[in-house]
């Protein structure tokens, strides 16, 4: 079950920055997560929100803003660790080098998984919408075609699928890279794919975390068309052992050492995470439950 992470490992490291991202790969995990949205000059960065206000010391909208004016924004200081022997930069103190908090483009962030020595999967989020419409899908491809991901040779696949809140953000990837496999998130299922169906050409379902607390049956029907179920965000001992149980296919996370860690991947694991089908069982609250 590959764990990916959402936005870096940015639970303890201030997220969409490289430092995140580096923290993420040292902790081991198999993938990384990023939101992409278009600059003022066509550049694609790794930032979440519409504004910059919440993670950077500015102000202002991604997409009125060239790169170079994000470029002069700190997107780090605003996250405190609560402790810093506890943070990753007290075991990595080389995530707080110089620029290791600027503004992370796509362009980085992809040199930095095909540098890395060992695979690593890339889940790009689409933001829509935005005033750029088609033109975000249309950029992302030809980035991706630049470092060969977008057009995989005949029997190979590449490491990076493409995810969308956006049934339309989808469907222009599904025409401009039809090799890239595609995911359409889901924040509630809409009562024509309650059967376990997905639109025409994306065979991977993402549903939240809260979905599957619910309809925990949803896994099992998405499982039955022959689609894939990749979770986000899970974050908590109970929702990692609920993924156990019902075999979801990917678990996408701001904590990827401490999803690991349940899942017994750095050599231990919690008896409920351990065993299929024991979700819930001995499990603590999430409240209650401290990672190690």
């Amino acid at each position: 079950m590959p764990v990916i992470a959402h936005r870096g490992a940015s639970e303890d490291v201030p997220e969409h920055t490289l430092a995140a991202y580096e923290a993420a790969l040292l902790q081991g995990a198999d993938g990384l997560e990023c939101d992409v949205r278009l600059t003022a000059d066509m550049q694609l960065v790794c930032v979440h929100d519409r504004r910059v206000n919440r993670t950077s010391n500015g102000r202002g909208v991604v997409s009125t803003l060239e790169l170079a004016q994000l470029r002069q924004l700190d997107f780090g200081s605003w996250k405190q660790p609560a402790s810093e022997s506890e943070s990753e930069y007290a075991e990595y103190p080389d995530l707080r080098r110089e620029g290791a908090h600027r503004v992370l483009t796509l362009e980085r962030l992809l040199e930095l998984v095909v540098d890395h020595p060992r695979p690593v999967q890339m889940a790009i989020e689409t933001k829509h919408p935005t005033r750029y419409a088609g033109l975000v899908e249309e950029h992302l491809v030809a980035l991706l075609d630049r470092f060969g991901l977008a057009h995989p040779r005949l029997g190979e696949t590449s490491p990076v699928r493409v995810m969308s809140f956006s049934a339309m953000s989808v469907r222009r990837i599904r025409r401009l890279a039809p090799s890239l496999e595609t995911v359409l998130l889901l924040d509630r299922v809409p009562l024509r794919l309650r059967d376990g169906s997905l639109p025409r050409g994306v065979r991977i379902a993402g549903p939240g975390i809260h979905i599957l607390r619910t309809h925990p049956e949803y896994v099992e029907r998405l499982h039955s068309m022959g689609n894939r179920v990749h979770v986000w965000t899970v974050d908590q001992a109970t929702d990692i052992d609920l993924c156990v149980e019902l075999g979801v296919d990917a678990i996408i996370s701001n904590r990827p050492k401490a999803v690991l860690a349940r899942l017994g991947r750095d050599g231990t694991a919690h008896p409920a995470a351990a065993r299929p089908g024991a979700a819930g069982l001995n499990a603590e609250s999430p409240e209650s439950f401290r990672f190690p």
